[in-house]
Order: C-alpha cells, then structure tokens, then sequence
C-alpha cells in the first residue's frame, strides 16, 4: 500500500456506497446455500473460517457491537463479512473510519477457496444489505476493496454499491498521505461524505500541503 516520496501517487483502494432502498437486486449464488447472521455461539464455526487463532479476535468483535453475516453451505461456513455500525480501523492504511447514525460499513469479507467463483459473495452482500435494510436503522452502506482485486470489485458492484471514489497514497515530507480522488459523474456530495467517513476530510489539508510541495 505505500508507494516511496519519489513516485506519483497511486490507488490503493476503491470506495463504494449504496443507499438502502435503491436498486438493491437479489443475488441468488450459483451453488446453493443459505444466509444468516452470525451469533456468538456460533463461535467455532466463524473460526473454522476465519482460520486458526481467530477465536479471541472473533469474541472481542463482538463484545464492540459488531455484527457478522455468512453464507453456510453442508453446514459450514463458506462466506463471511463483517459490520461495524459507529467506527473501524483500516489496517492496510492506518485510517480509522468514523460512521454516523444511519451509516454501516461491510468489512473483513471472504469467500473460503473451495466456494470462490459461485456469486456467494455478491449473495452474501446483498443478504447484509437486505437484512441491515429491513432490521436496523440503517440507510447507507459502505464498503472498500483493494484496487487488485477485481473478483472482489465485481462482486460489489453485483450487490449494487456505486463506486464513489479511489483511495491514493503518496509520501510527502516524510508523511505517508491517503487521500480521495472522485470517480467521474460521481456527484460531489458523495465524494465529500466518502471524505468525511474515510479521512474526516484531512485530505483537504493534505492536497494543499501537496500542492505546496510541488510549487517549491
């Protein structure tokens, strides 16, 4: 994700939002299989998944209000994501995202090899926003993918999230700087509140100090 001070700045990430209500599609998967949000005693099945040393990581998301949803299939977990409803960190970029009521974000997805290539993922994400639509106070929906991976973007954009904008990075007086370049046709008002979630439009300060830099 980082790039060095003498590079230009690169996408690191794609932003995506969808706003419950609207053009939400139904995506049946390929292979059979059956949706449903993840209790905590459904613990040692989410770690199966998850993979070994998970379980304590699984049992602190919890106990922070999160929720996790999962396609089963032969009663094991084949896909997994997770929802955060007020903030969550980005490892990858060292952000932490800042939801306001209303707001979710879908995270820490991933399909299990032996289940990729069959829609479960797209199945997956359009079950959460179904379910966070009907069950929860929730009118917008958020989501991020790395710019490589292409199955994963596809997917989103299958469940029906718009891409908003893409995450660049770039070094500048020795400050790693993430900020939000628009998509085009993409109004302004969804890359401002892309900017408020995603950086707490910091980026506005950063893009001055890069113009700055470049003038000198």
């Amino acid at each position: 994700m980082l790039v060095s001070a003498d590079q230009d700045p690169r996408k690191a990430g794609t932003i995506w939002a969808i706003n419950l209500g609207e053009d939400m599609p139904v995506i049946v998967p390929e292979r059979p299989a059956s949706f449903a949000r993840v209790m905590p005693e459904d613990g040692d099945a989410l770690a199966a998944a998850m993979g070994p040393g998970s379980e304590e990581e699984i049992c602190r998301r919890f106990a922070a209000g999160r929720h996790c949803y999962a396609a089963w299939i032969n009663n094991q977990i084949a896909s997994y994501g997770w929802v955060s409803f007020d903030e969550e960190m980005v490892g990858e970029l060292n952000l932490r995202l800042r939801l306001i009521p209303g707001e979710a974000y879908i995270w820490d997805c991933a399909t299990l090899p032996a289940y990729r290539q069959h829609h479960l993922y797209s199945g997956l994400l359009s079950f959460i926003l179904h379910e966070l639509f009907i069950h929860q106070p929730i009118c917008r929906v958020w989501i991020g993918a790395d710019l490589d991976n292409t199955a994963s973007q596809r997917g989103i954009a299958r469940a029906g999230f718009h891409r908003v904008a893409n995450l660049l990075v770039e070094r500048i007086l020795a400050m790693r700087l993430v900020w939000a370049q628009a998509e085009p046709d993409v109004p302004e008002s969804w890359v401002a509140e892309a900017r408020r979630v995603y950086l707490g439009n910091r980026d506005n300060v950063w893009l001055e100090a890069i113009a700055r830099s470049r003038r000198g």
